[in-house]
């Protein structure tokens, strides 16, 4: 059986995760406005890509399953 393709195009995120994400691309944005040197980008934000990237793995958990649920029914 394939994989599940879990990029952020194909998972469906619950108005919670949606704000968590727009207060993680607020945060990001923060960072690199406080950046001293704006044009190099020398900010790590990788911190906060992984929390993002743990919140699509949630959603897309939390998708299959409730699709394994639908079709026990």
């Amino acid at each position: 059986m394939p994989k599940p393709n879990r990029t952020p195009d194909h998972v469906r995120l619950t108005a919670g995760e949606k704000t968590r994400l727009a207060w993680l691309v607020a945060r990001m944005a923060k960072r690199g406005l406080a950046d001293p040197d704006r044009m190099v980008g020398t900010v790590d934000l990788s911190d906060l890509q992984r929390r993002a990237d743990r919140i699509y793995e949630q959603a897309a958990r939390r998708q299959e399953a409730a699709a394994k649920n639908t079709k026990r029914k």
